[in-house]
This record gives C-alpha cells, structure tokens and sequence, in this order.
C-alpha cells in the first residue's frame, strides 16, 4: 500500500538529510525532486532548450557529476520557474509518489503540487544563515573556492526567486508541519520527523 512523506524547504534546511534517513528507516523509495530540475539545468547548460531538456529526461541524466555543483544548482533555479518545465516533470513525479511500498519526495512543491494528498507533509527550514553555514561547509570539504559571504548571497538569490516564482513557489501547505532546524542537530530533527509521521501511521 502507498504511504506518501512530502517534505519542502529551502536550500540547505536539512530536508535532503531528514528524506533519505526516513526513506532508508521505513524502507520507502526516495526521490530528490530538486535532482531532476539540476539535471534540466545541467542539460541547458550543456546548450539544450529548456522545456525540451526536461522532456528528453532520462533516469540516467540523474547520474551527472555535475548536479550536484553551483552552477547546475543556479541553473535548476533559473528553469524552474519556466511552466512548461515543471509540467513535463509532474507526471514523473506523481507516478514515483504512488509507488506501492512508500515513498518519500522532496523538493519545494512536493506538499503544495506534486502530492497535496500525501499522507505526511513536512517542511524543513532554518534561518538563512544557518543555511549558508551548513552549505558553505559542504563546499569547502569539497574544496570549493568559495566564502561565506558569496554563499549566503546565493543561497538569498535562489529563496528569492523559488518564493516568487509564479508557478508552484516555494511555501509550506497549508497542513504541513514544520520543522525548524536552525538549533537542532541531525539526530533531534529526524526524531521530531519521524514522530509526525508515527502518528500518521497509527
């Protein structure tokens, strides 16, 4: 039976992390929608048509070595905004999302558009500086020329334009629960996570 966990948030709040915890604790399937817009992003940075690029996808352009860099992760902002883009995603999405067995989504619209009757939705923040603290460590360990400064500037750039684009921006349903992290460790925010989505179980 299909048990859906939705989970939004902005860049660098943890929902990455509290996601795959949960999709591996329950043994449900687990999807980084933000993967597939960096992949459409990678593929325009590659010189394709954006709309084109995100129908032509493949489960293999998910594997690029470049996703997961600052440039894919400005492009993916930048095309997400596009309608058309994140219609030929949808389908994609919402097929993954009632899969038997569970599964977990995450991304920016997941509780508001892609699964608005999940079972369970959360939305994982913190504040901005937190956020840029924890991405601007990722990036240096992976030995990124880089400073905090740059990075916060960056991390303000994609918030800005993820809340106001004018398809599916990036808010909390109406029914979500949130989660701020911005004092918690990895271990207290899954905790709080997992509670939410006990209850649901029954």
């Amino acid at each position: 039976m299909a048990f859906t966990v939705a989970i939004d948030g902005p860049a660098a709040s943890g929902k990455g992390t509290i996601s795959r915890q949960i999709a591996a604790r329950y043994g449900y399937a687990h999807l980084d929608t933000g993967l597939l817009y960096r992949a459409v992003g990678q593929k325009v940075l590659d010189g394709a048509e954006p709309v084109e690029a995100a129908r032509a996808l493949r489960p293999d352009d998910l594997n690029h070595p470049g996703l997961r860099g600052a440039d894919a992760a400005q492009a993916a902002s930048r095309v997400a905004v596009i309608p058309d883009v994140r219609r030929a995603l949808l389908d994609f999405q919402r097929a993954f999302a009632r899969r038997a067995g569970g599964a977990v989504l995450d991304g920016r619209d997941i509780g508001t558009v892609i699964c608005p009757d999940a079972n369970v939705k959360l939305y994982i923040t913190a504040s901005d500086s937190v956020r840029a603290a924890r991405r601007f460590a990722e990036l240096q360990a992976g030995g990124a020329d880089t400073t905090f400064e740059a990075v916060l500037a960056d991390l303000r750039q994609r918030d800005t334009r993820d809340q106001g684009r004018a398809t599916a921006p990036l808010k909390p349903a109406v029914d979500a629960v949130l989660i701020d992290t911005s004092q918690m460790d990895i271990a207290e925010a899954l905790a709080e996570a997992v509670a939410v989505i006990e209850r649901q179980r029954g």
